[in-house]
């Protein structure tokens, strides 16, 4: 589905970004693997998959500049980019929580967005279009206690995706969101006590695999989606059904 494309993935070389990054390839498309500190994983990643890997952190103007530029004179262009990379605290309560923080999950959730936009959008305008993913979460919709630090980087990737939906359609740049809920990746054990209760809460009755985040970017990128943008896909075995979005 994705033959000929060129898809970054920012985080893409460990986690549920590392399962992005293989089912991109699955379907076709040469992924560029953005990584700031997991350098074996990220070669070894790009080894496998018969990708490329770039070093730059998300939240730096200039190495994000230097990395989109570079992408593009490894396989002359750029298609899409999907923005996965976080790192820092997530969860714990207000009352431990420092503004640093807060401020640094506000930088991969908005500063990350604006950064690979404006690095990728000549690029795109140039080939006549492209594709923006980013990577947000389910609990926009279920708003815990204890995640507001998380809450208010990917609170601020949903606004940001929405804007930016509107303002860039006029130049065929379409901008949606993945909202995985918790998904099984290489950290999760799936035969766990904690694993399988959990996918009994679930209508689909089994733990999702990060795979499954992969095949939404992929429907996102390819061009069975060339008529939507600032759309929200849940992908969450159905546990935010009645919630809205």
């Amino acid at each position: 589905m994705l033959e000929g494309k060129v898809i970054l993935v920012t985080g893409g070389a460990r986690g549920v970004g590392a399962n992005i990054s293989r089912t991109l390839a699955r379907e076709g498309a040469k992924v560029a693997i953005n990584y700031a500190g997991s350098t074996e994983k990220a070669n070894a990643l790009a080894q496998e998959i018969g990708g490329k890997a770039y070093r730059a952190d998300v939240r730096d103007a200039v190495a994000v500049k230097a990395m989109v530029d570079a992408v593009v004179a490894d396989f002359g262009k750029i298609d899409g980019v999907v923005n996965n990379a976080i790192a820092g605290k997530q969860s714990g309560s207000f009352a431990d929580a420092s503004w640093e923080d807060y401020a640094n999950s506000f930088d991969f959730g908005c500063k990350q967005v604006v950064n690979i936009v404006r690095a990728v959008r000549p690029h795109f305008v140039a080939q006549g279009g492209g594709r923006v993913v980013n990577i947000v979460t389910e609990l926009w919709n279920m708003a815990p206690a204890d995640w507001s630090v998380y809450m208010a980087g990917k609170g601020a990737m949903v606004g940001l995706s929405r804007s930016l939906a509107c303002e860039l359609g006029p130049e065929n740049i379409t901008v949606n969101m993945v909202a995985p809920g918790w998904m099984a990746d290489e950290k999760v054990d799936t035969t766990s006590a904690g694993s399988l209760g959990f996918a009994q809460t679930l209508p689909l009755k089994r733990h999702g695999s990060a795979d499954e985040i992969g095949n939404a970017c992929v429907f996102f990128v390819s061009h069975l989606s060339s008529y939507v943008t600032g759309a929200y896909l849940p992908v969450t075995g159905g546990r935010i059904t009645q919630m809205g979005s």
